[in-house]
């Protein structure tokens, strides 16, 4: 209740990835009636199966829908549904696979009931939903992007962001912490307001009015006031943003990180040729 009531997407998304993380651990601490009981709230069609196959052992038979409706925001390769091993529609997974693909779930859940509007508070409880949202500020405040550049350079852009950027403009659609992660990432990196509104023009379900509010409160014009930044790489892999990394995104765990490092050794090569 207090984090919906805080109205803080940024902080609604943490809390539920949070919690989502928290649940798969546990889940795979509990035996497998108990997996297959939960699983049974989200409507799986899913069933115990105990099966060897290439010497791997497996507890479970999902239905392949309930498998890719998960799987989906999961980027590692082994998650594919090519690489995975099906028999009559089923899809057959581990104890601390079916905890996996169930966190993705629990993370869906706890968004939905954060969107419920909590109505007027107490004052004991509004005195600590404004402490959440000022020690969620401070924690935001220890990731420093200082000296961040006034002119956008792409070729400094992460792999998730330049797929994302290069999304836009070919009228595909974007999926909201997509939209929410280049918008950040472009203002952050110092494209204008106007500019970011214009490069969502091709999008297909475009709005001018929509848009440019969405983009104004990430900007810090709207709203709280606060100018948002991008969220972490791992929170972009948990949404199946990340298409892959680099060898610049090796030891980096932001993509504003990213981009100060690259934009070093873009502007090296650049002075190398220039000389």
């Amino acid at each position: 209740m207090i984090v919906a009531a805080t109205k803080d997407s940024q902080l609604k998304r943490r809390f539920a990835l949070t919690e989502a993380k928290r649940a798969s651990n546990l889940l795979k601490q509990e035996d497998e009636e108990k997996i297959t009981a939960i699983a049974d709230i989200f409507k799986w069609k899913i069933k115990q199966a105990k099966h060897t196959f290439a010497a791997s052992t497996y507890n479970y038979a999902l239905h392949f829908t309930d498998y890719l409706k998960n799987a989906a925001y999961i980027q590692d390769t082994k998650w594919k549904l090519a690489n995975r091993i099906m028999l009559k529609g089923d899809v057959y997974l581990t104890k601390v696979e079916a905890s996996r693909l169930l966190e993705e779930e629990v993370r869906r859940h706890i968004e939905k009931r954060l969107s419920t509007d909590v109505g007027e508070l107490s004052k004991n409880i509004t005195e600590r939903v404004d402490k959440m949202k000022r020690l969620f500020s401070e924690t935001k405040g220890k990731t420093h992007f200082e000296e961040m550049p006034t002119e956008t350079v792409i070729e400094a852009f992460p792999p998730c962001i330049r797929e994302l950027y290069n999304t836009a403009p070919s009228g595909r659609h974007m999926s909201h912490i997509g939209r929410f992660a280049l918008t950040s990432f472009l203002l952050n990196s110092g494209m204008p307001i106007e500019a970011v509104i214009e490069h969502f023009r091709p999008t297909s379900d475009f709005s001018e009015k929509l848009t440019r509010y969405q983009v104004e409160h990430i900007a810090g014009g709207r709203g709280s006031r606060n100018k948002y930044i991008p969220p972490r790489c791992d929170t972009l892999r948990t949404h199946g943003i990340c298409p892959g990394i680099d060898d610049a995104c090796r030891g980096v765990r932001h993509p504003l990180a990213y981009y100060k490092k690259k934009l070093r050794t873009v502007k090296t090569q650049t002075a190398d040729k220039s000389g």
